[in-house]
């Protein structure tokens, strides 16, 4: 179930969905999902959460294993019967497992009706990590510009964060890196046919750049179309290491690095 790395590697997965993960091959247990990936070297985990509900789940998966972090908010696509209020998400982005704030953002692929409810969330998503001094963890799809100049109007730049599972042009990752945001690559890096992704990921400044599975979706090469899991964070190394001209041993020590330095903003 593992992936074939050297043991020397040290590796964050700095976004995945471990409440949401298909156990069906590690005998129904989370415990052996995250032995696979320490066996890989993954150290850390950031559990992020899509909504208020499932919070307390993901919160009690922190509690039990070592090197789980979590994130508190609404994803953009997520419909809910009550939207959350800034309250909401500064009280329970209090307790110290919690070190983001999001996945937050915009999504107008899914959602091309008026985005007014979108952008509305997005801004007090914003506000909260403002008042906890936490990061923001972005989602952004068919919506660069709008996703930008919210994040420019609320003052994000405060706090900073990241571009989740990016997929966008050049001049996104410049904008986003002039805020102080990291940018992180999914398993979509892995695909032949990302080629304009591998040359962003070739040319970010490394003490910027963030790996993650988004687990359980988005299997990387050679596993695409699977059910993913965090132990597939290490193809995510290898291949940006790859693009780079790196050891991945070295991709892995400065991405985990990138990430503690995100977490403990």
């Amino acid at each position: 179930m593992t992936s074939f790395v050297s043991p020397l590697l040290r590796l964050a997965d700095s976004h995945c969905h471990l409440d949401r993960l298909d156990l069906t091959l590690f005998n129904g247990q989370l415990s052996e999902a995250l032995a696979a990936a320490h066996e890989v070297g993954v150290e850390h985990f950031l559990c992020a959460a899509i909504d208020l509900k499932h919070f307390p789940q993901i919160l009690a998966i922190a509690r039990s294993f070592s090197g789980v972090h979590v994130s508190v908010g609404v994803h953009p696509g997520e419909q809910v019967a009550q939207e959350p209020e800034v309250e909401d998400l500064v009280t329970l982005a209090r307790d110290p497992a919690v070190v983001a704030i999001g996945e937050t953002g915009l999504d107008y692929h899914y959602h091309q009706g008026d985005p007014g409810w979108q952008q509305e969330r997005f801004r007090r998503h914003i506000v909260a990590a403002r008042i906890m001094g936490k990061p923001l963890i972005i989602h952004s799809r068919e919506a660069r510009a709008d996703t930008l100049r919210i994040l420019k109007e609320e003052g994000a730049q405060e706090v900073g964060g990241v571009m989740h599972c990016f997929t966008e042009d050049w001049n996104t990752a410049h904008a986003a890196l002039e805020l102080g945001f990291y940018i992180s690559f999914s398993g979509i890096v892995t695909f032949r046919n990302a080629v304009e992704l591998h040359k962003i990921a070739a040319r970010l400044p490394l003490e910027r750049l963030l790996i993650e599975t988004d687990s359980p979706y988005l299997a990387p090469t050679p596993h695409r179309g699977k059910s993913n899991h965090p132990a597939w964070v290490s193809y995510v190394a290898q291949k940006i290491a790859a693009l780079r001209g790196m050891d991945p041993v070295e991709l892995g020590e400065e991405t985990t690095n990138n990430f503690l330095r995100f977490i403990m903003k």
